[in-house]
């Protein structure tokens, strides 16, 4: 038999060693090094760290557009606080980000005051015009309209946008709202550098935005959309946030900016009137609280969905040996599979706007509910997403989204996740006011056991009703350590949003990442329907086999949210951008 290189070195040196002096033996073995070298290889060898955050030592933002990032960072430079900034970066990305950030949409907010303590959970969602009903996306045969939730004048609840910034800014802000709306109106007024990213989604949405002559004025440039390196102007934007600068929110629910939306709506049959704009209400609620492993878990309740199913979630992942176990091992993606199924299929039976329906908030999120859906769970089968049904937790009572994070060194946070829904929204700006009008009324379930257009099933409770919020996935969230804020996180994605938050909190918490590792960690997701365990690139090929194996249907698609991340300790800020979108970036000073 043949000895391989290394193995002939090796019994050679075992040869050479009976016959060497031990004198000499002692030379020849490793010697313990002296205390300079021993400290200098300590420091050569200080950090495990692969990627690296962002750091800053007094305050840090955290955007999907980097030139919203300079805005907010600039705002706290001049001395504003993290809700003062985060309206600044809220109206910025309207602009620089037109896909998703938005004045014609609407979303969550969750924050922490620091003079107070308190925790609360802002809700600027969208509202089913007055005229919305249960079937109006239905033909005459009960069947669902392809395409009329999402591309038509009637696909458009009334936006909240405008007035959740404002109701932040004077409650929690130290700024005017005409000090943090001077960046965006000069970015809209005098335009900025189409981006690469930005370039391609404005040629994949095409034929969405190229049906309307007021979204082809602003997006299109000889006929084609705006491509890589052209300059984006969006004069009659810069006008609408200049009424809404001097006005308020006032101008966009009954002034000029309303009645040019009212008037839209009108000349194409849509469902949306200047009342809708008059009546829409900003609500404050109380923030779904949770603990895991010690940590305070503070996130957004319903008309979310992803507060109380990412607690739900964290409770069953708790009975798991998470660290152990190892990142993206096949148990810990197991384990957090199954509970996903399990929430999910929650998820469509029980949530919708709570001011329409009663949620079982308590019992979904109660440790109690998690012990016993727990042990449902088989360490070593799948179960099929057709065996499994919504759990009761009553007995227990007692794709574009874009989310921006915010710390200031006095210790308030903001996190905030809004949306027009898909790309764009509905296609469709308001003629004369440059804003894109969402078409969040997807979110509703337009006909009970229909999937909408991220495949999410919804019930009765999220049925459509007049003056009612749709459903969301939506998860901003704070995570806090000794009663400080510790972690803000939160991403786009649709139905992957609420996965895509929890593994930022579990692979910070369980895994000791710090924020880059965290979100650069390939993800995955399972949504109880479709039956299929969805996995980003980077997941070992032996992990997938082993899964398989467990009798999951793994299926390898693109990549999934864009988390906005930014930790705190005693030294300052760390935080960091999600890659998936090259455009993001975080900035700290």
């Amino acid at each position: 038999m043949r000895l391989k290189p290394k193995l002939i070195l090796t019994n050679l040196s075992l040869a050479l060693m009976l016959v060497i002096s031990p004198i000499a033996q002692s030379k020849l073995l490793p010697q313990p090094a002296t205390n300079a070298s021993q400290l200098a290889a300590n420091r050569y060898d200080s950090s495990n760290d692969i990627f690296h955050p962002v750091y800053g030592k007094n305050g840090m933002v955290a955007s999907e557009q980097g030139l919203a990032t300079q805005v907010g960072l600039d705002i706290l430079k001049q001395g504003g606080n993290a809700i003062d900034a985060a309206v600044a970066v809220g109206f910025a990305l309207a602009v620089v980000l037109p896909n998703a950030g938005n004045i014609g949409g609407g979303g969550f907010m969750v924050l922490h005051d620091d003079k107070t303590g308190k925790d609360v959970a802002i809700d600027f969602r969208e509202i089913a015009p007055a005229k919305a009903s249960r079937d109006m996306y239905l033909d005459n045969q009960g069947n669902v309209i392809d395409g009329k939730s999402l591309f038509t004048h009637d696909a458009s609840g009334v936006p909240g946008t405008v007035a959740g910034m404002e109701y932040a800014l004077k409650k929690w802000g130290t700024m005017p709202l005409s000090k943090v709306l001077e960046p965006a109106i000069k970015l809209a007024d005098k335009g900025f550098v189409v981006s690469d990213v930005l370039a391609q989604t404005l040629k994949e949405e095409k034929s969405t935005l190229g049906k309307w002559s007021a979204s082809k004025a602003i997006f299109f440039k000889n006929g084609e959309p705006l491509k890589s390196g052209d300059l984006l102007v969006q004069k009659d934007l810069a006008k609408s946030l200049r009424l809404i600068a001097k006005q308020g929110a006032k101008a966009f629910y009954q002034g000029e900016i309303a009645t040019k939306i009212a008037k839209e709506m009108q000349s194409h049959g849509g469902t949306m009137t200047l009342e809708d704009l008059k009546a829409y209400k900003v609500v404050e609620r109380q923030p779904i609280i949770g603990d895991y492993r010690g940590y305070k878990v503070v996130t957004m309740p319903p008309p979310s969905s992803g507060g109380v199913h990412l607690i739900e979630i964290l409770n069953m992942l708790e009975h798991y040996p998470i660290k152990e176990d190892g990142v993206n091992s096949a148990k810990n993606i197991h384990h957090m599979a199954e509970s996903m199924k399990l929430a999910y299929a929650d998820r469509s039976e029980y949530l919708g706007d709570p001011d329409f329906v009663k949620i079982p908030v308590t019992g979904l999120t109660s440790k109690a509910y998690a012990n016993e859906r727990v042990k449902t769970i088989d360490d070593n089968k799948a179960r099929l997403s057709s065996n499994i049904k919504p759990g009761k937790p009553q007995p227990y009572e007692s794709d574009q989204t874009t989310h921006f994070s915010v710390m200031d060194k006095a210790g308030n946070a903001a996190a905030v996740t809004y949306t027009l829904n898909l790309n764009f929204g509905s296609g469709i700006v308001a003629a004369g006011t440059g804003i894109l009008l969402n078409n969040e009324m997807d979110d509703f379930s337009v006909k009970p056991g229909v999937p909408n257009a991220f495949g999410l099933v919804g019930g009765t409770a999220n049925a459509i009703e007049a003056k009612k919020r749709p459903l969301s996935s939506m998860t901003p969230t704070i995570v806090m350590k000794n009663n400080k804020p510790w972690l803000v996180t939160g991403s786009p994605g649709g139905a992957r949003i609420i996965t895509t938050v929890l593994q930022s909190v579990v692979n910070t918490i369980d895994h000791e990442m710090n924020p880059a590792e965290a979100i650069i960690t390939p993800r995955v997701h399972h949504q109880w329907l479709p039956d299929e365990l969805r996995v980003e690139e980077g997941i070992s090929p032996d992990t997938i086999k082993l899964l398989q194996d467990k009798g999951h249907k793994v299926v390898t698609k693109a990549p999934m949210g864009r988390i906005q991340i930014i930790q705190a300790d005693d030294s300052g800020f760390y935080g960091y951008s999600d890659p998936r979108n090259p455009d993001g970036k975080t900035l700290g000073f």
